[in-house]
């Protein structure tokens, strides 16, 4: 029997430090046109209704903003610091049109978001138990995404994570002066207070088997995101102060990592690269380097991140290949060779242009491994040649009983993207879930 059940998230303590003063706010909220057609609610994944977030936020109704925010990304708070907004909503602004400095969106979203999800303002949310269990796999903005979607659906929600905390991307992967991990945790916890339970320290195929998720679950939800980057193959790469960028970032937030005196070199031009090189920067590296081995142009990070890093003292050294670490037991010196186009367009080595940058540490962000091998145990669920999970619109893979979304399936993009893709699967499997119930 179905039975009605409203759900109150009251999150105590203390909120990260305030995006905006309720002036600030007030200020910004009111530049805002409040366009008919929204190319900023366009731009985003997904589609926050930015105009009337903002219009509830000049009205002085915060929970009301909130609401709105929430309903469509319940990820809001942390969305609202770790998206690139430049690009996305703030970048769809019309003011830009005019010459005019875009509305600050993601600093607004911060402001009406984080008395909700981190204060002490309440939100209930009402819903009918539907009596049907989901499995997700991966407590990542994905998985949190979907499960939180369901458990508002009435759906019993159990995420699974390998590691020992809940938060994915956003709790290890996400530059500290973007958003710090105690920020991240405490989002995952508005989350639970959703109805949504996690089981972290457990992962599919070791501490619980897919056979018993597929047997304790009526439907699954693949949210694995990506695996680490893979040693590039140079000679010295087992050197002492030789790593992955993003276990840097990790231990950053984890309070291990003291930069003072050292000479950091990140190699790489995506995302990842430049949030390694500004967190080194800001930690106190004597000199922090971006080695890439083509012109800025081509670099894949986005272009006020890039600014950000220069800003922050970071030297990007272009047209150049790692060719080797040297060392004695740790890191001494990153050994390249300078690159070129050839006649054919190919990217070629210059020859005797081989130079040494004396480091302490060196770093990949070169993008990271899909999770080929552990998606292999899942029947039905098929990668394409570029190791991502093939789906259809619905977000459904080829085993009809389990749904996939975020990294695993787009290959890598933003929280936000991870986040639409959730909420998209989650509408799926509440759909094929009543059906099968003949509801």
């Amino acid at each position: 029997m179905n039975q009605m059940m409203t759900t109150t998230v009251v999150m105590g303590g203390l909120a990260p430090q305030p995006t905006m003063s309720h002036d600030e706010a007030l200020v910004e909220a009111h530049r805002c046109l409040m366009c008919w057609d929204a190319p900023c609610t366009r731009a985003c994944p997904t589609t926050i209704d930015v105009p009337g977030f903002i219009k509830r936020i000049a009205n002085d109704d915060l929970l009301g903003s909130a609401r709105t925010i929430l309903e469509s990304n319940i990820l809001g708070a942390s969305c609202a610091r770790v998206c690139p907004t430049e690009v996305l909503c703030a970048g769809a602004c019309v003011l830009n049109d005019l010459h005019e400095r875009p509305i600050d969106i993601g600093r607004l979203q911060a402001y009406a978001t984080d008395d909700v999800v981190f204060g002490d303002i309440e939100l209930s949310v009402e819903s009918v138990q539907s009596g049907a269990s989901v499995g997700v796999v991966g407590a990542g903005p994905a998985g949190l995404s979907c499960g939180a979607e369901l458990a508002k659906l009435g759906h019993a929600v159990v995420l699974y994570d390998a590691r020992r905390q809940p938060g994915g991307l956003n709790t290890y992967g996400v530059a500290n002066y973007k958003m710090d991990m105690a920020t991240s945790l405490r989002e995952v916890e508005f989350v639970q207070g959703l109805g949504v339970e996690i089981r972290t320290s457990t992962a599919v195929g070791t501490d619980v088997s897919v056979g018993q998720l597929s047997a304790d679950h009526d439907a699954l939800f693949l949210g694995v995101g990506l695996g680490s980057v893979p040693p590039l193959g140079l000679p010295g790469e087992d050197l002492g102060g030789v790593g992955d960028a993003l276990d840097f970032i990790a231990d950053v937030r984890a309070g291990k990592v003291d930069l003072v005196g050292e000479r950091v070199a990140v190699i790489g031009g995506g995302n990842t690269a430049i949030d390694a090189v500004s967190q080194a920067s800001r930690l106190g590296a004597e000199r922090v380097y971006l080695v890439y081995r083509r012109d800025r142009d081509e670099m894949k990070a986005y272009p006020h991140d890039i600014e950000r890093a220069l800003s922050s003292g970071v030297e990007f050294i272009h047209w150049s290949a790692p060719i080797r670490i040297e060392g004695e037991g740790s890191v001494s010196a990153l050994v390249c060779e300078r690159t070129e186009y050839s006649s054919d367009g190919d990217l070629v080595s210059v020859p005797d242009s081989e130079y040494r940058i004396p480091v302490t540490m060196v770093l990949r962000a070169t993008g990271q491994e899909k999770r080929v091998g552990f998606l292999d145990q899942f029947d039905g669920v098929e990668t394409d040649h570029g190791g991502r999970v093939v789906v259809d619109d619905a977000f459904r893979t080829g085993n009809p009983g389990i749904w996939a979304g975020g990294d695993c399936v787009n290959g890598g993009k933003e929280v936000v993207n991870a986040v639409a893709h959730g909420k998209a699967a989650a509408m799926s499997i509440d759909a094929a879930l009543r059906a099968a119930a003949g509801k």
